[in-house]
């Protein structure tokens, strides 16, 4: 039954007959299409302190997304996650208690590095590889706009995000095509929170914004 098993997922391309699956010491790097999602709402916009009706949201956006991977064995790896920044509108969302509501406040632009470790459970015959993934992000924050609009409506002084450390999980899978080249899908959640501050006049403006996005990507590897 076991030899049976066997040759069905080799005809299924499945099993790897060749070394088409990491290796102890292989370097595998990754280039696709990343696509980032954050939380849309932030903590209640706080006016000199007190809260307001007003939320801050951002927008999506797709880049190009880098894997650097080293096994460390057969299963085990450590991944270092980068990617071309990406760049948000932020806009001011919630309650209709001011004339803010909808107003678009900015554009912000991020990097997030993320460094995890990566396990993979099946054993190196297998040509798809399933892993899971933990690891530590640090995003920081640059570039940061005010709109058009917003200085229109007294917002002054610039708009500034703080960086931000956190966590972050991931799910993924390799199939390899050659015994150099493969292809990679993969999802994470990454834990981002910052402090944005402005001013509109002499009133400071501030907002706790958890983004915690979901993050996917896409990719073409190959195996070094």
């Amino acid at each position: 039954m076991r030899l049976k098993l066997t040759l069905v997922a080799i005809a299924l391309g499945l099993v790897s007959t060749a070394s088409y699956a990491h290796k102890a010491d292989d370097i595998i790097v990754r280039g696709g299409a990343i696509y980032v999602h954050p939380k849309h709402d932030s903590d209640s916009v706080k006016l000199n302190g007190a809260k307001t009706d007003l939320k801050a949201k951002a927008d999506n956006d797709t880049q190009l997304g880098l894997n650097f991977q080293y096994m460390v064995t057969d299963n085990l790896g450590v991944e270092l996650l980068a990617a071309t920044p990406f760049s948000h509108k932020i806009t001011l969302g919630g309650g209709n208690a001011t004339s803010l509501s909808g107003t678009s406040l900015g554009k912000i632009k991020h990097l997030p590095p993320t460094l995890s470790l990566v396990w993979y459970p099946l054993d190196s015959n297998y040509k798809v590889q399933p892993y899971v993934g933990a690891g530590v992000n640090y995003t920081f924050f640059f570039d940061e706009k005010l709109s058009g609009e917003a200085k229109n409506n007294g917002f002054n002084r610039g708009l500034d995000l703080d960086s931000s450390w956190g966590w972050a999980a991931q799910v993924g899978m390799d199939y390899s095509i050659t015994d150099k080249w493969l292809v990679n899908a993969q999802a994470r959640y990454i834990d981002i929170k910052t402090d944005a501050t402005t001013y509109l006049g002499n009133d400071k403006i501030t907002a706790k914004y958890k983004l915690d996005p979901w993050v996917v990507m896409v990719s073409l590897g190959y195996r070094f």
